[in-house]
């Protein structure tokens, strides 16, 4: 379902929106926000709700690892987008799952007219690090 405004957003965003997500607010084009679910070091799996107002997107990016890693999001409100790399973009909803390979090139965010979260799980994997690259500029987003 779509939600264009934050005030009926946030009733459905059952894990809540969280704080600004300062830390990685480069890698994003738009405000985002995080709420961790789990504490890191303190389970073997970190989990946060992630949420971006509409038209937010985070910057490409690649999951490596050696054995294992990836990610994973579970879509929990709103609708959005995920996008691998020589692939058609795909749309989110609630309820929606998605499975991200390790090293495999992707981006994900907000539809241009909804708020959206999803959960965030990080795969475990050895040597696993997370590659930063450009970001979707607004002529490839414009045309989903």
């Amino acid at each position: 379902m779509k939600y264009a405004e934050k005030e009926q957003f946030e009733k459905a965003n059952m894990f809540g929106t969280g704080a600004p997500n300062d830390g990685y607010a480069k890698y994003f084009k738009g405000s985002s926000f995080l709420n961790p679910i789990t504490e890191p070091g303190k389970t073997p799996i970190f989990l946060a709700n992630v949420t971006f107002e509409p038209k937010c997107r985070n910057n490409w990016h690649i999951h490596h690892a050696d054995n294992g890693g990836g990610q994973m999001l579970i879509c929990t409100a709103g609708e959005g987008w995920y996008q691998e790399e020589g692939k058609e973009a795909v749309s989110l909803s609630e309820g929606s799952f998605v499975y991200i390979p390790a090293n495999v090139k992707h981006w994900h965010g907000a539809k241009a007219d909804s708020w959206f979260s999803h959960i965030s799980v990080e795969v475990p994997g050895e040597n696993g690090s997370t590659e930063w690259l450009e970001e979707v500029d607004d002529e490839h987003y414009g045309k989903l």
